[in-house]
């Protein structure tokens, strides 16, 4: 009897057809600069990625917020008064 492989549960990124790091990159532009979805898509087709401004949607809507939580401890203060 085979046996079922295991993965881990922390794999956010599993289904997608691009990697995660290239995810990230693009939700990470899209929320700290001011860039719509058509500028990341030129973005991403100059570094020689095919994408649709849909999908680069869906990405910002599902990881969007996660990565905001994520990476706010890591801000400093700009008033510290």
């Amino acid at each position: 009897m085979a046996r079922r492989k295991r993965f881990k549960k922390n794999q956010p990124f599993k289904w997608k057809h691009y990697s995660g790091e290239i995810i990230l990159w693009l939700v990470r532009w899209y929320g700290r600069y001011a860039l719509s979805y058509r500028d990341l898509k030129e973005i991403a087709a100059e570094r020689g990625l095919e994408l649709e401004r849909s999908t680069i949607c869906r990405w910002v809507h599902e990881y969007g917020a996660e990565i905001a939580k994520r990476l706010r401890p890591h801000f400093r203060q700009t008033c510290a008064s």
